[in-house]
């Protein structure tokens, strides 16, 4: 996804919303933190960038939501 955003959006490196965090805060309790990538796209007004935004915000939310235990 992040080539393809940067065929339409060639200085969108800067704005990527791949960002991740995973991180332990305590032993045993693992915390995992993502922008969202809608509103980070919102800010470029170009239609493709908002459907590949869409589709990493849904494969985001799969993921995130199978983290839950």
């Amino acid at each position: 996804f992040a080539y393809q955003a940067l065929q339409s959006e060639s200085k969108l490196g800067v704005m990527l919303p791949c960002n991740v965090i995973v991180q332990e805060i305590s032993e045993g309790v693992v915390e995992v933190s993502a922008i969202n990538p809608l509103v980070s796209m919102e800010a470029t007004n170009n239609q493709e960038l908002l459907k590949m935004a869409t589709e990493v915000h849904d494969r985001m939310t799969k993921m995130l939501n199978s983290l839950k235990g």
